[in-house]
């Protein structure tokens, strides 16, 4: 009769065990999937801000500028995001039909223009301000 408490105690520990390893493996697989989850949502949340038209209004070069150069991206500049990836606009020439993705929780912005050459930018986006900090410059939007 010892025998078999001694063999349900064994059972029932090993048991417990068992379960508690799938618990914690099933912990850190749901842990993975909410911080997934919170970067994704996070992007999404700045994708969302950024989903708009932006009007430029301050340009702060790094390199000799002209300032023709400067004064036509200050009266022309103007960029427009599309929910479905594409940016539209005017900064030293025309974007017809580039498109854009958003990285790093909405800290790194890639736009692309027609022929794929990518433009990379620092981003910070607020409700109604864009800037976009580059080697060559730091640009300042407002949302139109």
């Amino acid at each position: 009769m010892s025998a078999n408490i001694l063999m349900s105690f064994f059972f029932v520990t090993f048991s417990c065990l068992t379960f508690n390893h799938k618990i914690m493996k099933n912990s850190k697989l749901f842990t993975l999937v909410i911080a997934i989850a919170v970067v994704i949502v996070s992007c999404h949340l700045k994708r969302d801000k950024l989903v708009n038209s932006w009007k430029v209004t301050a340009v702060e070069p790094k390199e000799a500028v002209s300032d023709s150069t400067k004064n036509a991206i200050l009266a022309n500049g103007m960029l427009t995001f599309t929910e479905d990836g594409h940016v539209t606009g005017y900064l030293l020439r025309e974007i017809t039909d580039g498109t854009y993705a958003l990285t790093q929780k909405g800290k790194k912005l890639v736009i692309k223009d027609e022929v794929g050459t990518p433009y990379e930018c620092v981003s910070t986006i607020t409700e109604d301000q864009l800037i976009l900090d580059t080697k060559e410059a730091k640009l300042t939007f407002s949302k139109i």
